[in-house]
């Protein structure tokens, strides 16, 4: 009984946080880090800074020349 009541509940919460997120993007760093971010990322051309919401919803910068690539996660 508790193992199913865990598993409906996992799907349920699942699925309430992937139909009212945002696209998320990965920021593929130079010295090999990956980072997710919620949402799309911010670039602010006269400071080279790109701002970003973290996992856990916490305003992050990084510096422009830092990162290599970013691409959209696909849902």
């Amino acid at each position: 009984m508790k193992k199913s009541i865990a598993i409906v509940s996992a799907c349920m919460l699942s699925f309430a946080l992937s139909a009212c997120s945002s696209p998320n993007y990965v920021m593929h760093t130079n010295d090999g880090r990956s980072i997710v971010s919620d949402g799309k990322p911010q670039t602010d051309n006269e400071t080279g800074m790109i701002s970003y919401k973290d996992a856990n919803g916490n305003k992050q910068q990084i510096n422009h020349s830092d990162v290599k690539e970013m691409v959209e996660l696909k849902k």
